[in-house]
């Protein structure tokens, strides 16, 4: 049986350790804030948004909440994101996506001032990212090299296949476990054989977002098996993009769906937060 990596865990040891961080900058006079935006009433990221918020409260990072109706346009959301690079006492900006079909995504990312963009999509984080001289990481993929790297897992020479593409998750991933000297094939719903790859993975990352598409007879024994798909299949019914059951007879560990990658998402958006107000600081002080 499996050993379960449970992020929930990790990430509260990892948001006790930030309470006491954000304390000492206090002392300092750096006050971390966040500033969330959430445009219309998408329930997920009502659920999202409220996570984050509870979070900053818990390690006494200020929260900053704007939530835009619907009908709000392309340019109101614009005009209020220029208005918050701008603010000193918001160190980091998060537009939760998706936002509403007529304001086009990639305009509102590319808004966001670099070194305010926890979220790390922001092209100039993307590109500090394949060089490996970041400031920020996606929060998904940095919070699975946490569990990485609380499981004892050491990456260097390792088969890593991440099957998914996205921008969020998929790539950046891929960049963290090369950073890290691992190999890696990126695999997704339309690679042939995809079995073929995803049997060959010491390290296995699902971010598919298909409920239960890698099967048990997909993974090596003994591998490392990382779900990051939250899919809602009934009311009370959460499944990752794993097979859990069959799975967990194959891997020598697994998260598990929910409670594993999850939790850690939102530890990483506060370890980017701090970092972000200590970086705005040092700017402010040129």
């Amino acid at each position: 049986m499996a050993i379960l990596l449970k992020g929930k865990e990790v990430s509260t040891r990892i948001k006790d350790e930030l309470k006491n961080e954000v304390a000492a900058l206090k002392e300092k006079g750096i006050h971390p804030g966040l500033a969330v935006i959430l445009v219309g009433e998408d329930p997920a990221s009502q659920v999202y948004v409220r996570n984050k918020k509870l979070a900053c409260e818990y390690v006494g990072i200020n929260s900053f909440e704007y939530l835009l109706p619907e009908s709000t346009t392309q340019e109101e959301l614009i005009e209020l994101i220029e208005k918050l690079n701008k603010d000193d006492t918001v160190s980091g900006i998060l537009c939760q996506l998706p936002v509403p079909k007529h304001i086009d995504e990639e305009a509102v990312i590319n808004a966001i001032a670099p070194n305010k963009d926890v979220d790390a999509f922001h092209p100039v984080n993307v590109g500090k990212i394949m060089t490996g001289n970041f400031d920020f990481v996606p929060c998904t993929p940095a919070g699975v090299m946490e569990l990485i790297d609380e499981s004892g897992i050491d990456v260097k020479g390792k088969e890593c296949v991440v099957v998914g593409r996205s921008n969020i998750v998929g790539k950046p991933m891929a960049m963290l476990l090369l950073h890290r000297h691992g190999t890696v094939t990126i695999c997704h719903s339309r690679t042939a054989d995809l079995a073929e790859k995803t049997k060959n993975a010491d390290i296995l990352v699902a971010a598919v977002g298909i409920p239960e598409f890698i099967k048990g007879d997909m993974i090596k024994p003994g591998a490392v098996v990382i779900d990051v798909g939250i899919n809602r299949i009934a009311p009370k019914k959460l499944v990752g993009d794993v097979e859990f059951e069959a799975a967990e007879k194959v891997a020598a560990a697994i998260t598990p769906v929910p409670g594993g990658v999850g939790p850690m998402t939102i530890a990483m958006l506060m370890k980017n937060t701090l970092k972000a107000a200590e970086i705005n600081h040092t700017k402010q002080e040129q």
